[in-house]
Protein backbone atom coordinates (compact mmCIF):
# COMPACT_ATOMS: atom_id res chain seq x y z
CA UNK A 1 0.00 0.00 0.00
CA UNK A 2 1.45 3.48 -0.70
CA UNK A 3 1.90 5.46 1.93
CA UNK A 4 4.08 8.77 1.33
CA UNK A 5 6.50 10.33 4.00
CA UNK A 6 6.34 13.88 4.36
CA UNK A 7 5.90 16.86 6.87
CA UNK A 8 4.08 20.04 6.26
CA UNK A 9 7.10 22.01 6.74
CA UNK A 10 6.75 25.65 7.46
CA UNK A 11 8.27 26.38 4.04
CA UNK A 12 5.33 24.19 2.75
CA UNK A 13 2.27 25.97 4.88
CA UNK A 14 3.48 29.64 3.59
CA UNK A 15 3.82 28.38 0.10
CA UNK A 16 0.35 27.05 -0.08
CA UNK A 17 -0.85 30.38 1.13
CA UNK A 18 0.49 31.94 -1.28
CA UNK A 19 -1.02 29.87 -4.12
CA UNK A 20 -4.50 30.10 -2.43
CA UNK A 21 -4.21 34.21 -1.99
CA UNK A 22 -3.02 33.88 -5.87
CA UNK A 23 -5.90 31.64 -6.94
CA UNK A 24 -8.50 33.81 -5.30
CA UNK A 25 -6.81 36.55 -6.45
CA UNK A 26 -6.94 35.58 -10.50
CA UNK A 27 -10.68 34.23 -9.90
CA UNK A 28 -11.75 37.95 -9.55
CA UNK A 29 -10.04 39.65 -11.82
CA UNK A 30 -11.79 40.18 -15.34
CA UNK A 31 -10.97 37.69 -18.25
CA UNK A 32 -12.77 38.24 -21.40
CA UNK A 33 -13.33 35.93 -24.23
CA UNK A 34 -11.17 36.58 -26.43
CA UNK A 35 -8.13 36.82 -23.11
CA UNK A 36 -8.87 33.67 -22.29
CA UNK A 37 -8.76 31.80 -26.06
CA UNK A 38 -5.67 33.76 -25.95
CA UNK A 39 -4.31 33.08 -22.96
CA UNK A 40 -5.11 29.31 -22.53
CA UNK A 41 -3.36 28.79 -25.60
CA UNK A 42 -0.13 30.21 -24.40
CA UNK A 43 -0.24 28.14 -22.12
CA UNK A 44 -0.99 24.79 -23.99
CA UNK A 45 2.14 25.77 -26.29
CA UNK A 46 4.37 27.26 -23.80
CA UNK A 47 3.66 23.37 -21.46
CA UNK A 48 4.66 22.03 -24.77
CA UNK A 49 7.77 23.74 -25.42
CA UNK A 50 9.18 22.98 -21.93
CA UNK A 51 8.01 19.59 -21.19
CA UNK A 52 9.37 18.59 -24.57
CA UNK A 53 12.35 20.53 -24.06
CA UNK A 54 12.96 18.98 -20.41
CA UNK A 55 13.39 15.31 -22.08
CA UNK A 56 16.27 16.78 -25.12
CA UNK A 57 13.38 18.67 -28.13
CA UNK A 58 15.62 20.54 -29.91
CA UNK A 59 12.61 23.03 -31.11
CA UNK A 60 12.64 26.55 -30.00
CA UNK A 61 9.51 28.03 -28.85
CA UNK A 62 8.81 29.83 -32.07
CA UNK A 63 9.54 26.63 -34.05
CA UNK A 64 6.53 24.62 -31.66
CA UNK A 65 4.22 27.24 -32.36
CA UNK A 66 4.62 26.81 -36.38
CA UNK A 67 4.76 22.98 -35.48
CA UNK A 68 1.40 23.10 -34.44
CA UNK A 69 -0.53 25.87 -36.10
CA UNK A 70 0.71 24.98 -39.28
CA UNK A 71 1.33 22.20 -41.55
CA UNK A 72 4.85 23.02 -42.51
CA UNK A 73 8.08 20.55 -41.95
CA UNK A 74 11.13 21.37 -40.58
CA UNK A 75 14.01 20.09 -42.20
CA UNK A 76 16.07 17.01 -40.07
CA UNK A 77 13.61 17.76 -37.04
CA UNK A 78 11.20 14.64 -37.80
CA UNK A 79 11.45 13.28 -34.48
CA UNK A 80 11.29 16.45 -32.50
CA UNK A 81 8.01 17.54 -34.47
CA UNK A 82 6.30 14.14 -33.50
CA UNK A 83 7.49 14.93 -29.85
CA UNK A 84 6.01 18.18 -29.50
CA UNK A 85 2.60 17.12 -31.63
CA UNK A 86 2.16 14.30 -29.36
CA UNK A 87 2.22 16.39 -25.84
CA UNK A 88 -0.34 19.20 -27.37
CA UNK A 89 -2.48 16.49 -28.22
CA UNK A 90 -2.21 14.90 -24.77
CA UNK A 91 -2.75 18.14 -23.26
CA UNK A 92 -5.89 18.68 -24.98
CA UNK A 93 -7.25 15.27 -24.25
CA UNK A 94 -5.98 16.59 -20.36
CA UNK A 95 -8.87 19.20 -20.73
CA UNK A 96 -11.31 17.03 -22.12
CA UNK A 97 -11.09 14.08 -19.43
CA UNK A 98 -10.69 17.01 -16.50
CA UNK A 99 -14.86 17.50 -18.11
CA UNK A 100 -15.89 14.25 -18.10
CA UNK A 101 -14.53 12.52 -14.50
CA UNK A 102 -14.09 13.46 -11.09
CA UNK A 103 -11.13 11.22 -10.45
CA UNK A 104 -8.09 9.69 -12.06
CA UNK A 105 -7.56 6.64 -13.58
CA UNK A 106 -5.71 4.06 -14.92
CA UNK A 107 -7.07 3.70 -18.51
CA UNK A 108 -6.99 7.38 -18.86
CA UNK A 109 -3.18 7.83 -17.68
CA UNK A 110 -2.26 5.11 -20.09
CA UNK A 111 -4.01 7.20 -22.77
CA UNK A 112 -2.43 10.13 -22.04
CA UNK A 113 0.86 8.26 -22.19
CA UNK A 114 0.02 6.75 -25.92
CA UNK A 115 -0.62 10.40 -27.13
CA UNK A 116 2.77 11.62 -25.84
CA UNK A 117 4.12 8.59 -27.71
CA UNK A 118 1.80 9.02 -30.73
CA UNK A 119 3.40 11.71 -32.91
CA UNK A 120 0.61 13.76 -33.03
CA UNK A 121 -2.28 10.65 -33.71
CA UNK A 122 -5.33 11.59 -32.21
CA UNK A 123 -6.79 8.08 -32.22
CA UNK A 124 -4.99 5.55 -30.22
CA UNK A 125 -4.41 2.60 -27.81
CA UNK A 126 -3.30 2.87 -24.25
CA UNK A 127 -0.26 2.27 -23.62
CA UNK A 128 0.35 -1.26 -21.78
CA UNK A 129 3.30 -0.85 -18.74
CA UNK A 130 6.80 -1.58 -19.47
CA UNK A 131 7.54 -5.26 -19.37
CA UNK A 132 10.92 -5.25 -18.71
CA UNK A 133 13.83 -3.53 -16.45
CA UNK A 134 14.27 0.01 -17.35
CA UNK A 135 17.44 1.85 -16.46
CA UNK A 136 17.63 5.87 -15.68
CA UNK A 137 21.33 6.69 -16.67
CA UNK A 138 23.71 10.07 -17.07
CA UNK A 139 23.84 11.04 -20.31
CA UNK A 140 27.51 12.00 -20.22
CA UNK A 141 29.04 10.22 -17.83
CA UNK A 142 26.63 6.70 -18.56
CA UNK A 143 26.66 6.08 -15.34
CA UNK A 144 23.23 4.62 -13.52
CA UNK A 145 21.32 7.55 -12.27
CA UNK A 146 18.40 5.29 -10.98
CA UNK A 147 17.34 2.10 -10.90
CA UNK A 148 13.14 1.38 -10.66
CA UNK A 149 11.36 -0.96 -9.60
CA UNK A 150 11.16 -4.19 -11.75
CA UNK A 151 8.76 -4.65 -14.34
CA UNK A 152 6.51 -6.96 -12.34
CA UNK A 153 6.01 -4.70 -9.65
CA UNK A 154 4.64 -1.45 -11.60
CA UNK A 155 0.81 -2.75 -12.19
CA UNK A 156 0.29 -2.83 -8.61
CA UNK A 157 2.64 0.03 -7.75
CA UNK A 158 0.46 2.10 -10.14
CA UNK A 159 -2.86 0.96 -8.41
CA UNK A 160 -1.73 1.67 -5.22
CA UNK A 161 -0.64 5.07 -6.19
CA UNK A 162 -3.96 5.95 -8.11
CA UNK A 163 -6.09 4.59 -5.33
CA UNK A 164 -4.06 6.67 -2.83
CA UNK A 165 -4.79 9.94 -5.13
CA UNK A 166 -8.92 8.63 -4.64
CA UNK A 167 -8.73 8.03 -1.05
CA UNK A 168 -6.58 10.89 0.11
CA UNK A 169 -7.24 12.61 3.29
CA UNK A 170 -10.07 14.95 2.52
CA UNK A 171 -8.30 17.81 4.12
CA UNK A 172 -4.75 17.51 2.21
CA UNK A 173 -4.74 19.85 -0.49
CA UNK A 174 -4.94 19.43 -4.03
CA UNK A 175 -1.76 20.75 -4.72
CA UNK A 176 -0.03 18.76 -2.35
CA UNK A 177 -1.52 15.57 -3.81
CA UNK A 178 -0.85 16.36 -7.39
CA UNK A 179 2.98 16.92 -6.19
CA UNK A 180 3.53 13.07 -4.41
CA UNK A 181 1.54 12.13 -8.03
CA UNK A 182 4.06 13.29 -9.91
CA UNK A 183 6.91 11.76 -7.49
CA UNK A 184 5.61 8.70 -7.17
CA UNK A 185 4.87 8.29 -10.97
CA UNK A 186 8.19 9.25 -11.31
CA UNK A 187 9.53 6.86 -9.50
CA UNK A 188 8.13 4.19 -10.56
CA UNK A 189 8.57 5.08 -13.81
CA UNK A 190 6.49 2.54 -15.85
CA UNK A 191 7.39 3.32 -19.60
CA UNK A 192 10.61 2.87 -20.96
CA UNK A 193 10.27 6.10 -22.44
CA UNK A 194 7.85 9.48 -21.79
CA UNK A 195 7.87 8.60 -18.04
CA UNK A 196 8.44 12.44 -17.52
CA UNK A 197 5.84 14.28 -19.79
CA UNK A 198 3.25 11.88 -18.92
CA UNK A 199 3.90 12.49 -15.35
CA UNK A 200 3.73 16.32 -15.77
CA UNK A 201 0.29 15.73 -17.42
CA UNK A 202 -0.79 13.45 -14.49
CA UNK A 203 0.03 16.53 -12.35
CA UNK A 204 -1.76 18.61 -14.67
CA UNK A 205 -5.16 16.45 -14.78
CA UNK A 206 -5.00 16.37 -10.94
CA UNK A 207 -4.95 20.02 -10.61
CA UNK A 208 -7.78 20.39 -13.33
CA UNK A 209 -9.95 17.95 -11.09
CA UNK A 210 -9.38 19.38 -7.90
CA UNK A 211 -10.45 23.06 -9.34
CA UNK A 212 -6.90 24.62 -9.73
CA UNK A 213 -6.60 24.70 -13.06
CA UNK A 214 -6.73 28.34 -12.99
CA UNK A 215 -8.94 28.93 -15.87
CA UNK A 216 -6.32 26.58 -17.93
CA UNK A 217 -4.27 29.77 -18.32
CA UNK A 218 -0.68 28.49 -16.38
CA UNK A 219 2.18 26.08 -17.30
CA UNK A 220 4.38 24.86 -14.44
CA UNK A 221 6.79 23.31 -17.30
CA UNK A 222 8.49 26.68 -18.00
CA UNK A 223 9.59 26.28 -14.22
CA UNK A 224 11.17 22.98 -14.55
CA UNK A 225 13.26 23.96 -17.77
CA UNK A 226 14.18 27.52 -16.15
CA UNK A 227 16.69 24.97 -14.01
CA UNK A 228 16.84 21.19 -15.14
CA UNK A 229 19.37 20.50 -12.30
CA UNK A 230 16.89 21.90 -9.51
CA UNK A 231 14.44 19.59 -10.85
CA UNK A 232 15.99 16.37 -10.78
CA UNK A 233 17.65 17.59 -7.66
CA UNK A 234 14.16 17.35 -5.96
CA UNK A 235 12.84 13.95 -8.00
CA UNK A 236 16.24 12.44 -6.73
CA UNK A 237 15.36 11.61 -3.24
CA UNK A 238 16.86 9.06 -1.14
CA UNK A 239 20.21 7.18 0.01
CA UNK A 240 20.12 5.28 -2.75
CA UNK A 241 19.56 4.94 -6.69
CA UNK A 242 17.69 1.71 -6.21
CA UNK A 243 14.10 1.98 -5.93
CA UNK A 244 14.04 -1.07 -3.26
CA UNK A 245 16.99 0.51 -1.45
CA UNK A 246 15.67 3.35 -0.14
CA UNK A 247 13.34 5.38 -2.14
CA UNK A 248 10.15 4.25 -1.85
CA UNK A 249 10.27 5.08 1.49
CA UNK A 250 11.95 8.44 1.31
CA UNK A 251 10.64 11.58 2.88
CA UNK A 252 9.67 13.99 0.10
CA UNK A 253 9.03 16.99 2.01
CA UNK A 254 11.62 18.47 0.14
CA UNK A 255 10.31 17.80 -3.47
CA UNK A 256 6.89 18.94 -2.16
CA UNK A 257 8.28 22.25 -1.46
CA UNK A 258 9.86 22.87 -4.56
CA UNK A 259 6.70 21.90 -6.49
CA UNK A 260 4.86 23.91 -4.42
CA UNK A 261 7.61 27.32 -5.32
CA UNK A 262 6.83 26.01 -9.07
CA UNK A 263 3.13 26.43 -8.16
CA UNK A 264 3.71 29.95 -6.56
CA UNK A 265 5.49 31.25 -9.54
CA UNK A 266 3.63 30.10 -11.98
CA UNK A 267 0.25 31.15 -10.42
CA UNK A 268 2.00 34.56 -9.66
CA UNK A 269 2.87 35.38 -13.78
CA UNK A 270 -0.77 34.33 -15.13
CA UNK A 271 -1.87 36.78 -12.28
CA UNK A 272 0.76 39.53 -13.39
CA UNK A 273 -0.93 38.98 -17.25
CA UNK A 274 -4.86 39.18 -15.92
CA UNK A 275 -4.26 42.11 -13.89
CA UNK A 276 -3.23 43.84 -17.12
CA UNK A 277 -6.16 43.33 -18.72
CA UNK A 278 -8.33 44.64 -15.29
CA UNK A 279 -7.51 48.20 -16.56
CA UNK A 280 -9.33 48.33 -18.88
CA UNK A 281 -12.60 47.81 -17.32
CA UNK A 282 -13.83 44.29 -18.56
CA UNK A 283 -15.90 42.29 -16.37
CA UNK A 284 -15.37 38.45 -15.82
CA UNK A 285 -16.95 35.98 -18.40
CA UNK A 286 -15.12 33.10 -17.79
CA UNK A 287 -17.63 30.98 -16.10
CA UNK A 288 -19.92 31.86 -18.84
CA UNK A 289 -17.31 30.56 -20.76
CA UNK A 290 -17.11 27.70 -19.11
CA UNK A 291 -20.10 26.41 -20.18
CA UNK A 292 -19.41 26.25 -24.12
CA UNK A 293 -17.65 23.80 -25.61
CA UNK A 294 -14.06 24.34 -26.93
CA UNK A 295 -15.38 24.74 -30.62
CA UNK A 296 -17.86 27.15 -29.51
CA UNK A 297 -15.62 29.44 -27.61
CA UNK A 298 -13.19 29.39 -30.79
CA UNK A 299 -16.06 30.65 -33.09
CA UNK A 300 -16.75 33.17 -29.95
CA UNK A 301 -13.52 34.57 -29.84
CA UNK A 302 -14.25 34.98 -34.11
CA UNK A 303 -17.21 36.96 -33.09
CA UNK A 304 -14.82 39.39 -31.19
CA UNK A 305 -13.63 40.95 -34.27
CA UNK A 306 -16.19 40.16 -36.61
CA UNK A 307 -19.67 40.64 -36.83
CA UNK A 308 -20.89 37.69 -39.20
CA UNK A 309 -19.34 34.30 -40.34
CA UNK A 310 -19.56 31.53 -43.12
CA UNK A 311 -19.69 27.55 -43.31
CA UNK A 312 -16.16 28.45 -45.14
CA UNK A 313 -14.92 30.50 -42.24
CA UNK A 314 -15.72 27.75 -39.59
CA UNK A 315 -14.10 25.21 -41.65
CA UNK A 316 -11.08 27.08 -41.70
CA UNK A 317 -11.52 27.92 -37.69
CA UNK A 318 -11.85 24.61 -36.53
CA UNK A 319 -9.95 22.72 -39.40
CA UNK A 320 -12.93 20.88 -40.52
CA UNK A 321 -14.25 19.32 -43.82
CA UNK A 322 -16.61 21.16 -45.79
CA UNK A 323 -19.58 18.71 -44.91
CA UNK A 324 -18.73 18.74 -41.44
CA UNK A 325 -18.77 22.50 -41.50
CA UNK A 326 -22.00 23.15 -43.13
CA UNK A 327 -23.52 20.25 -40.38
CA UNK A 328 -22.37 22.14 -37.41
CA UNK A 329 -23.43 25.66 -38.67
CA UNK A 330 -26.96 23.54 -39.20
CA UNK A 331 -26.77 21.93 -35.49
CA UNK A 332 -25.88 25.52 -33.78
CA UNK A 333 -28.51 27.10 -35.50
CA UNK A 334 -31.25 24.63 -34.24
CA UNK A 335 -29.26 25.23 -30.75
CA UNK A 336 -29.52 28.52 -31.38
CA UNK A 337 -26.02 29.51 -30.90
CA UNK A 338 -26.06 31.19 -34.33
CA UNK A 339 -28.78 32.75 -36.98
CA UNK A 340 -28.63 32.99 -40.28
CA UNK A 341 -28.58 36.68 -41.79
CA UNK A 342 -28.43 36.20 -45.44
CA UNK A 343 -30.41 33.10 -46.95
CA UNK A 344 -28.18 32.74 -49.76
CA UNK A 345 -27.53 28.38 -49.96
CA UNK A 346 -24.14 29.71 -51.82
CA UNK A 347 -22.59 32.38 -49.46
CA UNK A 348 -24.99 31.71 -46.25
CA UNK A 349 -24.06 33.93 -43.37
CA UNK A 350 -24.62 33.94 -39.68
CA UNK A 351 -24.39 35.98 -36.64
CA UNK A 352 -24.14 35.17 -33.09
CA UNK A 353 -27.52 33.89 -31.59
CA UNK A 354 -28.77 36.50 -29.20
CA UNK A 355 -28.57 34.80 -25.95
CA UNK A 356 -25.18 34.13 -26.37
CA UNK A 357 -23.76 38.05 -26.95
CA UNK A 358 -23.79 38.39 -23.47
CA UNK A 359 -20.42 36.47 -23.77
CA UNK A 360 -18.83 38.95 -25.88
CA UNK A 361 -16.90 41.51 -24.51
Amino acid sequence: MFDPKFQITPKIAKTLMQIEALKHSLISLPITPSLLMHLRETAKLLSTHFSTMIEGNRLTQEQVNLTIKTSKHLINRERDEKEVKGYYIALKKVESFSKENSQINEKDIKLLHALVMGGGKKTIKASPYRDGQNVIRDSRSHTIVYLPPEAKDVSKLMKDLINWVKKSPKDLPIPIIAAIAHYQFATIHPYYDGNGRTARLLTTLIMHIGKYDLKGLYSLDEYYADNLSAYYEALNIGPSHNYYMGREKADISKWIEYFLEGMAYSFNKINIQAKKSSKKGYKDKSTLLNQLDIRKRKILAFFQKYINLTSKDVEKILKLQPRTARALCKKWRDEKFLQIIDLSKKNRKYQLGTKYKKYLD
